[in-house]
Formats: C-alpha cells, sequence, structure tokens
C-alpha cells in the first residue's frame, strides 16, 4: 500500500520477527560504536557534534542534497540544507583551535539508496591538526582491527569477496592500479601543472577494451576506469588503502609536495566496499573556492542545479592549521564485521522508502 509516494513493504522492519532477526546486527553495531568511542577518547580525541543544517551541503558535482527551508523570526524564508557530510564544521572547529576531534554524524545524501546506500547515514570523519595523512592510513587499519575484534569476527565477507581485517593494509597508488588492473598509464594524462589531457586517456582505454562516449570529460573516463576494472578487485585478502589521487580529483585534498600530480588523498576497501576516504587537507582559501567553482559548473552542467558556497567556511579555512582528516561510512564497517548483508539490517530504524 501507498500513500503520498511512501511505500511500505509487505514484512516492514518494525515487526517483531523482522526486528529479531536484525536485533544481533544491531547490538553488534552499538558495541562497535561505544569501543571506537574508547580507542579515541585514550588517543585525546575530543567528540564533537556538528548542527546537520547548514547554508551549503558541499560542493561537489555528483553529490544531491536534501534542501529545505529556514523562516526568519519575523517569517522571511531563508535556504538551509542538510548536510552530505560535517566537514565544514569539523574544520571551522579546527580553525577555532581544536587539535584532535572526531564525529558520529547523521549525514544526508538524496538519491541514493540501495545495499551500501541510504538516504540518512553515521559518517564517522576524525581530525588531525598538525599531522599528516599517513597517520590516518594507520588509523584506518587499526579500526578495522577494533571492529572486527569487537564484533568477534576473524573474518570480512562480502559478495564472494573476504579479507583478514587484522591484516597489514596494501598500500596502492592510483597509477599503480590503472596500470595493473587496466594496463593505462594514468599520469600519461595528467600535467605537472595538473591539467588533464582527455584525448590521451582515452586511448589508453580504447586500448583497454572499455566502452566509453565520445562526450566523457577526463573526469568520466577517470570515473569508468575506477568503477568498472579496479573497485570490484579491491579489498581482496586484506584491506587496500587506494592513494595520490591525481590532483583534478582532489576535491578538499591538498596537492602532494612529492608529485604536483597528484594530490594527498586516499580511500579505504575492504572485499570491494569503499568504506572511507581521506585528505591531507587543503588549507588554501583561493583554490578551494576555484575548485568549488569548478564542481558547481560541473553539477550545472550535468544536473541544471548548483549549491551555494559557504563563505564562513573559507573565511576559517584561511586561519586553519595543517591538518589531516578521514570520513569513514560506520554503517558499512558495521555491516561488513557483524556479517550484514544489507545497510539496513544495521540501520535502528530505516528511512521510509519513496515512490515516484
Amino acid at each position: 500500500m501507498s500513500h503520498s509516494g511512501f511505500t511500505s513493504s509487505s514484512s516492514p522492519w518494525w515487526r517483531p520477527e523482522i526486528h529479531a532477526d536484525r536485533r544481533p546486527f544491531l547490538l553488534g553495531r552499538n558495541r562497535i560504536q561505544a569501543q571506537m568511542r574508547v580507542w579515541f577518547a585514550e588517543r585525546d580525541f575530543v567528540e564533537v557534534d556538528p548542527s546537520a543544517l547548514q547554508v551549503s551541503p558541499g560542493n561537489e558535482a555528483h553529490l544531491h542534497a536534501f534542501a529545505t527551508q529556514a523562516l526568519t523570526t519575523d517569517g522571511r524564508p531563508a535556504s538551509l540544507f542538510l548536510h552530505t557530510s560535517p566537514e565544514f564544521a569539523c574544520k571551522k572547529l579546527l580553525a577555532a583551535g581544536e587539535r584532535r576531534i572526531l564525529s558520529f554524524a547523521h549525514v544526508y545524501r538524496n538519491r541514493e539508496r540501495g545495499p551500501l546506500h541510504h538516504p540518512e547515514f553515521t559518517m564517522l570523519e576524525w581530525y588531525r591538526a598538525g599531522e599528516d595523512y599517513e597517520a590516518l592510513m594507520a588509523d584506518c587499519a587499526e579500526l578495522l582491527a577494533l571492529a572486527a575484534e569487537t564484533s568477534g569476527s576473524r573474518r570480512f565477507s562480502h559478495r564472494g569477496m573476504e579479507m583478514d581485517p587484522f591484516a597489514e593494509p596494501e598500500r596502492l597508488t592510483l597509477a599503480q592500479a590503472f596500470d595493473r588492473f587496466s594496463s593505462i598509464d594514468l599520469l600519461a594524462s595528467v600535467s605537472a601543472t595538473g591539467e588533464t589531457d582527455r584525448d590521451r586517456l582515452a586511448d589508453g582505454l580504447r586500448d583497454s577494451g572499455i566502452r566509453f562516449a565520445d562526450d566523457d570529460t577526463w573526469a568520466d573516463l577517470f570515473s569508468r576506469v575506477l568503477v568498472e576494472r579496479i573497485e570490484p578487485r579491491l579489498g581482496q585478502d586484506r584491506a587496500t588503502i587506494l592513494c595520490e589521487y591525481p590532483v583534478s580529483e582532489a576535491a578538499l585534498a591538498r596537492p602532494s609536495p612529492a608529485d604536483p600530480r597528484v594530490a594527498e588523498r586516499f580511500e579505504l576497501y575492504a572485499c570491494g566496499v569503499e568504506l572511507a576516504n581521506a585528505f591531507g587537507e587543503l588549507t588554501d582559501p583561493n583554490e578551494q573556492r576555484r575548485r568549488f567553482e569548478t564542481e558547481m559548473a560541473e553539477k550545472s552542467r550535468i544536473y541544471g542545479e548548483t549549491y551555494p558556497i559557504d563563505e564562513d567556511f573559507l573565511d576559517a579555512l584561511g586561519i586553519m592549521p595543517e591538518a589531516s582528516g578521514a570520513a569513514l561510512g560506520f554503517d558499512r564497517l558495521a555491516m561488513l564485521a557483524t556479517g550484514a548483508q544489507r545497510i539496513e539490517q544495521v540501520l535502528w530504524a530505516p528511512v521510509p522508502e519513496v515512490t515516484g
């Protein structure tokens, strides 16, 4: 049955027999979260709780936000958004003087629902001021092992892949991954100043037998290889840290001092599942504005909409200390650690499904 676009399945999550099946996963989730709070507290992290309502939900072309409207005290409307990440607020706290912070934030992403995606989910973000992003790689390895130990799991498995959560993660650069899984020389299409050569990368895809459209941009081609050839093979036997993204895919990460073609960004994978995204943080407000404007131009081209830029955030970036930060999909990690197969099995009360 349906009412006003909302659907109710024949076996909703609140039925006692369904809840009884889900409850072990939910209790496992709680235990993991409790142990992670202890782990961070022992390392002098302060837990923060940023507001979900923000002036800007984030400025990545392919992220879709939930928009709402605030009314001033005299009734005038003003646009606000549910954040897609607590990142802007956390970085403002770093600018304010905090040194080590974490947040278990409920975040909201539109147009996302599936076995690994949910419109509202929990993101664990943590930041280390004055420390490089290599420290975050060590954090990720320890948190994987902690989740497994807490849940009594010796192996993680998902869709036919298995891994040892206690093994040292493999570190793989994007250039190495493109070469290993598709025989493409990725950095041959990236100049020393970060410009990308779409035709050069297209030749690589053609030689590798990867189909693409004539109007695909360099970023589209990059994503095709990543999604089709690389991501499904990451995190087999042990976790994979995929690092050194081309600087055009840096988002909010700073360029690498060792190679200006790449950025201090890595993603953590387990059993083909992306778990975390981490940066050596960009602290140049002018460069960050340029990236935001580029992303919003692309969003306008593809989707016909843009999100505002948080000027307050750019001001804060100007006084923010050097730092590194990571965002981890906590529900996905809880899924793997408890043996759940779908993200909704580790969500206490999932968002109702909607229809057109």
